[in-house]
């Protein structure tokens, strides 16, 4: 009997809840494409390891506080580009609210949720399923929602109500982007205020993706999403209570058991080009599981879309740290990373700058 294969039509979470359905179709099974990628092997375990910041200290006006959790914040960026956050003063509720509101929004019929599909990469909302279904031959066990949320504000007309919950959850979440920034900028020894102004961040861009992960049959074959790093400068999650996260460090995968109620961070593409490779973007990549489906929300904030993006003139300062990465329209790198596949850092290396 030749293998099922689905066309990506419906979503994986409509397929998924096919009654009977024992193994997933050929077009989902990741390891035969990227052996090495597949969750075959058991993560390292650093997970208690990963660094945690403190934002109610690192926005505190007691200096030494404040002082602590910018290193704290700096040595999290450059070592491992992800950490968690605390004490970040977004409600628990507020958080639980857009977790609810995005299972409402996956819960809609096919036809209710193909209304949000979207025909291009720079489209304001757009919901589909794996990642970029016209360029790969193998497909991702996600479904997700995509919504440009700054500087304008976008977002689907149903489930009622998510659209309100959605603009709160935001603007808060750019707040404590605003004061993660703040404190890199400071930890690089520039001013407060140097990567906010330099990269136009009142007009910065914000885009909220929501993604479910449906259970699967055949967890060790999927993938949720491939090993990448993100586009933009800084990226927060929140997820309900199952797990799939997991970053890579020192050249292992970790799994990523989140503190209740934290937000996690990822470092990205952007913040690696500005400061001239001091920091690295993350590599992370989404397990599925057979048992539970796991919902979470990213909300990445980058530079203006119309910013060119180029080191940071302070920190290229001598002929031993000349300038790693060409300059490049911010708006021009995320479509041409959306418009690929997505695999480890195959975007960013293109305007890596190779010396002999």
């Amino acid at each position: 009997m030749a293998p099922m294969i689905i066309q990506p039509s419906i979503s994986v979470k409509t397929l998924s809840e096919s009654p009977n359905l024992k193994s997933i179709p050929s077009n989902y099974v990741n390891s035969a494409i990227y052996p090495s990628d597949s969750p075959t092997s058991e993560p390292h375990d650093y997970s208690n390891s990963i660094p945690t910041v403190d934002f109610s200290q690192l926005i505190s006006t007691d200096l030494h506080q404040r002082s602590e959790a910018i290193n704290i914040l700096n040595k999290a960026c450059q070592n491992w580009g992800f950490f968690m956050v605390v004490n970040h003063g977004i409600p628990e509720n507020l958080m639980k609210g857009v977790i609810d509101g995005t299972q409402g929004f996956f819960d809609l019929k096919e036809e209710e949720k193909k209304e949000f599909e979207g025909k291009h990469v720079l489209d304001p909302i757009r919901c589909g399923t794996s990642f970029n279904i016209s360029k790969e031959k193998v497909f991702f066990w996600r479904d997700y929602l995509k919504v440009f949320v700054h500087p304008h504000f976008h977002s689907p007309s149903k489930p009622q109500g998510y659209s309100d919950i959605m603009w709160e959850y935001c603007e808060k979440s750019r707040q404590v982007a605003k004061g993660l920034l703040d404190g890199i900028s400071e930890g690089l020894g520039l001013e407060e205020c140097y990567l906010e102004k330099a990269l136009d961040m009142n007009s910065g861009f914000q885009i909220f993706i929501a993604n479910y992960y449906p259970r699967c049959p055949q967890p060790e074959l999927a993938l949720g999403i491939p090993p990448h790093s993100d586009h933009g400068l800084l990226t927060l999650i929140i997820q309900n209570q199952v797990g799939g996260l997991q970053v890579q460090h020192q050249g292992k995968w970790v799994h990523v058991n989140a503190l209740p109620n934290s937000l996690l961070v990822n470092t990205g593409d952007h913040l690696e080009i500005f400061t001239n490779g001091k920091i690295k973007s993350n590599v992370h990549r989404v397990v599925v599981n057979n048992t539970s489906p796991r919902i979470s929300v990213a909300v990445a904030h980058g530079p203006s879309l119309e910013a060119i993006v180029s080191p940071a003139s302070p920190l290229v300062q001598s002929e031993s740290n000349p300038p790693a990465y060409m300059p490049k329209k911010y708006k021009d790198y995320m479509e041409m990373q959306q418009s690929n596949q997505l695999h480890q850092k195959s975007i960013l290396e293109q305007v890596k700058i190779h010396r002999k």
